[in-house]
Order: structure tokens, then sequence, then C-alpha cells
């Protein structure tokens, strides 16, 4: 009776030893990785300025996290779902990497989503869109950031209906991202009294937009929206200035458009264009600081997916610490416990599905005499609260939701 009861006590010791070892960082330290494109049509809304936003997380918050060094590695997706599964993969099962970020195309998130949670490990989306991730496909240890595509569809639908633009036309990309975003543009149009009049897709990283442009023309819609984003967003406005869409009486939207977009596009083409930022670089001193220090870096301005990866960084690693532990399901839910705040937001909350809700902005595009400096491109008209920015969780189709 002795053997055995003492047989229990070490059984019950070492489960519990076990459990603990497990939840603990490796001795190699804290490891993060940032998935992203370093070398395609969004490597600069995202890429090695998406590293640099999480070193600089890694480096605010000290280096170092439950005693053990902090570090971040790269891998470039290609936009390529596999890609970013199969480098996942080797990074969770043979290099120790505790938590993933980024993400600039929404198949390799949806895709390295399901697999982080098969494997316990935390992943963050920064600058891909599918509201999916945090619906039909959300998963208890992953989280979507910074934008989706309701909180760029929805409030714009609204407020361009109210001005009387109430037919729609769209260009949209053809992939889960761009059809995520038609889908809930229409939805958001037919909710507020307008009409959806047709639209025309094309490949990722097209390399013509004619046929599209003046198919949208031949519609007479008065919105066109290019539900695309980076290079194809770039082109894609190029072209419908070079038909002279605008100038036929037709409004051009392109709700996804990250800072840099309008940088390569420039004031004279981009000027007047209207979307959605969840990031008002001018919000307080402490945003305006983290500004000046990534363009010191970077030598250029940081979009919506990097500081978005700054902060994703910042919370998890903060988790890590109030959780004592690296285990996945453990900072999961230590993350969804606590406000955000940082350089991006100021108290953005985790809904259990996963979404992290914070105040959006919508602006309009300088022009260049409206434009003080080299990256002052940008005007803020109105501020969209969290609760209105993004899809109510009652709507939610996220099995985690209790209804």
């Amino acid at each position: 009776m002795k053997i055995r009861l003492a047989f229990s006590v070490l059984a019950a010791a070492a489960a519990v030893l076990g459990a603990h070892s497990m939840a603990q960082a490796s001795e190699d330290g804290v490891k993060i990785g940032v998935i992203t494109d370093m070398s395609g049509s969004y490597a600069d809304l995202s890429g090695a300025g998406s590293v640099l936003a999480a070193r600089m997380a890694v480096e605010e918050f000290g280096g170092s996290v439950l005693g053990k060094p902090v570090t971040v590695l790269s891998l470039d997706h290609q936009n390529k779902a596999d890609v970013a599964a199969t480098g996942a993969r080797k990074w969770f099962d043979t290099d120790g990497v505790d938590m993933v970020i980024d993400f600039p195309n929404s198949s390799t998130a949806l895709a390295v989503q399901a697999l982080a949670a098969q494997k316990n490990k935390v992943s963050i989306v920064s600058t891909g869109g599918a509201v999916d991730l945090t619906n039909k496909a959300c998963t208890s240890t992953g989280f979507h950031w910074t934008y989706d595509t309701y909180s760029n569809a929805y409030p714009l639908a609204k407020e361009l209906i109210k001005q009387g633009k109430d037919t729609w036309y769209y260009i949209t990309v053809d992939y889960a991202f761009g059809n995520a975003l038609e889908a809930d543009f229409r939805r958001a149009v037919e909710k507020s009294g307008g009409k959806n009049v047709g639209g025309s897709k094309h490949p990722l990283n097209a390399p013509d937009f004619s046929s599209q442009v003046t198919a949208a023309q031949a519609s007479k819609a008065k919105v066109v929206v290019l539900a695309n984003a980076g290079g194809d967003l770039i082109n894609s406005v190029k072209a419908a200035a070079e038909f002279g869409v605008v100038k036929g009486g037709q409004s051009v939207i392109t709700p996804v458009t990250f800072i840099t977009d309008i940088k390569s596009l420039g004031l004279p083409v981009a000027q007047g264009l209207e979307y959605v930022d969840p990031y008002n670089t001018e919000l307080d001193d402490k945003s305006k600081d983290f500004v000046k220090r990534y363009l010191e870096r970077q030598k250029r301005a940081p979009s919506m997916g990097q500081i978005g990866v700054y902060s994703g960084v910042l919370h998890y690693l903060k988790a890590v610490r109030d959780s004592k532990s690296v285990d996945g399901k453990r900072v999961a839910d230590q993350m969804r416990s606590m406000p955000v705040n940082d350089a991006f937001v100021r108290n953005g909350q985790i809904r259990p599905d996963g979404r992290m809700i914070h105040d959006m902005y919508l602006v309009k595009v300088k022009t260049p005499a409206e434009s003080k400096g080299p990256w002052d491109l940008v005007k803020y008209v109105s501020t969209i609260p969290a609760d209105v920015a993004f899809k109510p969780l009652s709507e939610s189709e996220c099995p985690l939701v209790k209804k």
C-alpha cells in the first residue's frame, strides 16, 4: 500500500513537473516568427518593415522575458499558403518558435492560424484582412489585430450612401482577401439602401487593369471599389486615373490602403482618395514618437500592418510575462484578459473570437498643396468607435462565441 502511494505521489509530481517544463521557455528563449511578403506585391507594406516593427517591440519590452532572450525570425511566404504552412510547421516542430505574426495575404493567414492552433501556438494576423479569421475559421490561439474586411467596408459604405453614392461596382483580386472584402461591401451597400450593379475579378499581381476599368466605366456605377491591396491597388488606381474614371463622374475608393501605397502613387494621383485606417499617426505624443523612431531606422513611415506587428508582439510578450508561460492556450487566455495599450491603440479589447477591437479613422488623402512633408499624406476626417467599426459579436459565426 505504501509502495503504491509513493508511486502515485511520484507520478503526480512528475506530471506536474512535466506540464510545468512544457509551459516554460526553452533554453534558447522565446522565439517569434514574422511570416510576411519579402519580395512580392505586399513587400512595401509588410516585409522587412514588419520584421523591424517586431524587433522594436522586443527592444521596447527589454529584450527578454521569463529570464530568457527573445529572438525574432522571419520567413518569406511568397504569397503561397503552402509555403507559409510548411515554414511554420518547421518552426513549430523543429526550431521552437512560440508565436507567429503578420501574414499580408489572407490565404496564408488562414492556413497558418489553423496549424498554430493544432500545435498550441499563438498566431496574430496583422496585415491580412479576411473576416473569416475570427468567424468560421476562428481558433482559441488565433488573433486578428489591425483591421478586417468588415471594418474597412461597412463604415465607408454607410457614409458614402448617405452622400447619395448609391450604385456600386467592384474590381476584386480573386483570392480569400479580395472576395471577403467584396462580399462585406455588397452586404454593407444593401444594408444601407444602395445597389450593387456589377464587378470583375483579377489575379494577384495582375499585369493590366484596362478591361476591369473599362467595365467599371460602362456600368455607370457612382462608386468603383478597388477590392485589392499593395501593388495591385497601386496599378489599378493608376489605370483608373489613366482612363479618367474620376473625371467621368465616378468615385474611386480604396478601402484597404496603406500609407506606403499613397507614397508610391504620389499625391497628384492619390489626392482625394478616401478609406478607413486603424492607425492615427497624430493621435498623441506616443504615436508621433513611434513614427519618428521607425522613420529614422526604416527611412519610411510604418504602414498599418507594420505598426500592428509592433503592437501584437508587445502585447504577446506582456501576456507571456504575466502568465509566466509560453503555453499557447494559457498565453492566449492572458492576452484576452488584458487591454491593449501602446503606440498603436488605446484601450483595445480582445473579444472571445480573437478579434482585437479598437477605434478606426476615416481618412482622406491630401492634395500636394496641403502636404507639409514627405510623409504628411493624409488627413483624419472622423473617428469610428470600436463598437461600430467591427462586426458585432452577436453576428459572429465563431464556434468559441456563446450565443
